[in-house]
């Protein structure tokens, strides 16, 4: 009974809770985006995330995703703990070691609201896995990845789910993502390579349309593929200067534009580009107060246009409006 009542009391928590948020404006982006060409871009501001239902402060946040459904925020920490917020920032539950959330890396939920969470290895369970859960927050099984070169070794870390609700999996620098059925049956890889060399990836996500973006961070390009992982286009540059990558660790696309927006962690950056992959402009640089970062490794946007940040070691998730 106490179960189903908490179950009760956190489903009706995500349909009912609503706080304001206060904009507070960061800064315009360079004049030659006003331009028709480019159109126009303002990035502003609103809020940093720091703490859980509890008061509890976020150490050192490495993960986020925005459902695009229901507009819930979901959080991963560096103290193994998956915090979900409602779409007004409020936190609604935190998932832990007595839900069986030991070691996540990255998630995904899909058109049901089933969580796929990627856990790395841990006392308990010495295999890589991806563990389910239903809508109610109730584990169900976990999948574990076989049959494919590397399999054995193969540490899932981010996740994908595509329109036929299938999922597509990278490891952190692993040379290709590996796509699998809800049952972890191997289907496809997506390889890049470059010289006649496998590309190492570190990221996946998929925009509205179906486009499959992939990262690498040994590269600093983002290969873009269609819903049939038929190569599109690369874009990004390596370096040190405005408008370069160096070490970028996530992508995310704002489907109401195109845009798509990409976290540096050596930079201290997110850089923004058209949906040809043009260099639009940059914000952010190292530092420690509102709009600024130091280390970020990941980042999200809603369906609001939103942009989440993982401020690592400002230990924050930095929340901005987009136009």
């Amino acid at each position: 009974m106490e179960k189903k009542t908490n179950q009760a009391r956190i489903l009706l928590q995500r349909t009912t809770y609503f706080l304001s948020s206060v904009l507070v404006v960061l800064s315009l982006v360079p004049s030659a985006l006003e331009s028709q060409q480019l159109g126009s871009a303002i990035i502003t501001y609103q809020e940093s995330i720091t703490t859980d239902e509890e008061d509890r402060n976020l150490v050192l946040p490495s993960f986020i995703y925005a459902d695009l459904l229901t507009g819930e925020v979901y959080v991963i920490d560096g103290k193994g703990r998956i915090i979900i917020f409602s779409p007004e920032l409020f936190p609604l539950i935190t998932l832990g070691k007595r839900d069986g959330v030991e070691a996540p890396q990255g998630l995904t939920v899909d058109a049901e609201g089933n969580l796929y969470i990627a856990q790395a290895a841990s006392k308990s369970n010495p295999k890589n896995r991806i563990s389910v859960y239903n809508a109610c927050l109730k584990w169900e099984r976990d999948i574990y990845l076989e049959d494919f070169e590397g399999s054995g070794s193969f540490a899932p870390y981010r996740l994908a789910i595509d329109k036929k609700g299938n999922l597509y999996v990278a490891a952190s620098h692993f040379p290709g993502v590996v796509y699998v059925d809800t049952t972890g049956r191997f289907i496809d890889i997506i390889a890049p390579e470059e010289d006649g060399k496998k590309i190492k990836l570190n990221s996946v996500v998929i925009d509205k349309a179906g486009k499959i973006y992939v990262v690498s961070e040994d590269q600093s390009h983002i290969y873009v593929y269609d819903e049939n992982r038929k190569f599109i286009n690369k874009f990004g540059e390596k370096g040190g200067s405005t408008g370069k990558l160096s070490r970028p660790k996530a992508i995310g696309v704002d489907d109401r534009t195109g845009r798509s927006f990409v976290v540096d962690y050596m930079r201290h950056t997110v850089t923004s580009y058209d949906k040809e992959g043009k260099y639009l402009f940059e914000f952010g640089g190292l530092g420690w107060s509102e709009g600024w970062f130091q280390h970020p490794v990941n980042l999200a946007i809603d369906n609001k246009g939103r942009i989440f940040v993982a401020d690592l070691f400002n230990q924050r998730v930095q929340v901005f409006n987009s136009w």
